[in-house]
């Protein structure tokens, strides 16, 4: 009686892959590996820097106020060495050239609102208020309010691009998204203008974004997942050098059972 063959254990010895193959999935293998490594050492770097910024901007802002910069100081301020320092000014307000530019916080959806102040020592800087709601803004329309002389305290910001999120600017039909200095300056007539505004601390008493521009709403927090990114990609670079392990183990294998 002839042998029965069980086909189907499916024990089939694999052939060796030839040389070339095996130096093709090697270099893949190493370039997959090199890049996941690379993308986790940026974010560790990412990460350092993130501490260094979020430490750096809780010292400025919590420092007492000093002058905000004046225009000798104002070709050498960039965001690394003057955003949110914490400031004040004084000068006269220009309620006639203000700006209301599109805003989302916590209050709603509404405007923030940009007044250039005309410095006792020289040029202008814009000074944004607070945020109002739509309310505000049909109550004030209109109304002629004279300039007024002021004392203002707050954070120094840099200007912002000419466009918000998905949406530019238009300067000629008064739509404005976000707060880009040079764009407003023109728009207003505004000469000597500061490449930074104040973002004004909040005044005393109730704050009504109906009635008033409620300052001191400054965002301070940043988010900072650089860590949790760097594990990622470095458990990713791990799983490679796994697969690798079994599969020259598995090669190994085959070649014996050649």
């Amino acid at each position: 009686m002839p042998a029965v063959t069980d086909s189907s254990s499916g024990d089939t010895p694999r052939n060796p892959r030839s040389a070339t193959t095996l130096v093709i999935l090697g270099l893949v293998a190493a370039a997959i590996f090199a890049g996941l490594c690379a993308l986790g050492t940026w974010q560790v770097h990412r990460l350092a820097w993130k501490r260094a910024l979020i430490s750096q901007v809780e010292s400025r802002a919590h420092a007492p106020a000093a002058p905000a910069p004046g225009r000798a100081e104002w070709p050498a301020l960039t965001s690394d060495n003057a955003e949110y320092r914490r400031v004040f000014a004084s000068g006269t307000f220009q309620y006639d050239r203000q700006t209301l530019v599109q805003a989302a916080t916590e209050l709603g959806s509404g405007y923030w609102v940009m007044t250039p102040l005309q410095l006792d020592g020289g040029g202008t800087v814009l000074v944004n208020r607070g945020f109002v709601l739509p309310e505000w803004r049909k109550a004030q329309a209109g109304a002629a309010q004279p300039p007024a002389q002021a004392r203002v305290s707050g954070l120094l910001r840099m200007g912002e691009p000419g466009s918000g999120f998905l949406r530019n600017n238009d300067p000629a039909a008064n739509l404005w998204y976000s707060r880009d200095l040079p764009a407003i300056a023109a728009a207003r007539g505004l000469t000597d203008v500061a490449p930074y505004f104040i973002d004004a601390d909040a005044a005393g008493g109730a704050a009504d974004a109906r009635k008033a521009p409620v300052g001191g709403l400054t965002v301070l927090s940043f988010p900072n997942n650089h860590l949790m990114y760097a594990i990622t990609w470095y458990a990713l670079a791990a799983m490679v050098l796994v697969g690798v392990f079994i599969f020259v183990r598995e090669e190994k294998r085959a070649r014996r059972k050649g």
